[in-house]
């Protein structure tokens, strides 16, 4: 039994020690630096950008995402357009563009992102309106 208690205490002073303020302050200071290098790997693996892509036009098209394409200003459309027949212009060939023209992290813009929200927006708001009479 008293094995027991003092694996117990021992225990106790090791979860304390794990969960400690210090080590907590540790894991919020580094936690954000941790998840960026985290995210940067990622974006890098994911391989869209050797093709000079962003995110947004790798999204899938349901039909909130069509119609936020159809409401983009001309000029983000043809930019988006370039990118995607390019894109399908180096995987025919099998070739990625050089290293200096990927789409760098920092560089990356969530450019359909308001239009995408106001159309889910638009459609919820329809929605409570549908129900409601």
């Amino acid at each position: 039994l008293l094995k027991v208690a003092n694996s117990h205490r021992t225990l106790r002073k090791r979860f304390a020690d794990l969960f400690s303020t210090r080590k907590m302050s540790y894991v919020a200071r580094k936690g954000p630096a941790v998840y960026s290098a985290l995210s940067k790997w990622a974006y890098n693996m994911a391989g869209f950008n050797q093709y000079g892509l962003h995110r947004d036009d790798c999204l899938y098209e349901n039909e909130d995402v069509k119609e936020a394409i159809r409401r983009l200003p001309e000029k983000l459309k043809d930019e988006r357009n370039f990118r995607i027949t390019r894109a399908l212009h180096l995987s025919m060939t099998k070739t990625i563009l050089p290293k200096e023209q990927w789409t760098k992290y920092e560089e990356d813009t969530k450019y359909l992102e308001p239009y995408l929200e106001e159309v889910c927006r638009e459609r919820d708001e329809k929605l409570k309106w549908e129900s409601n009479k």
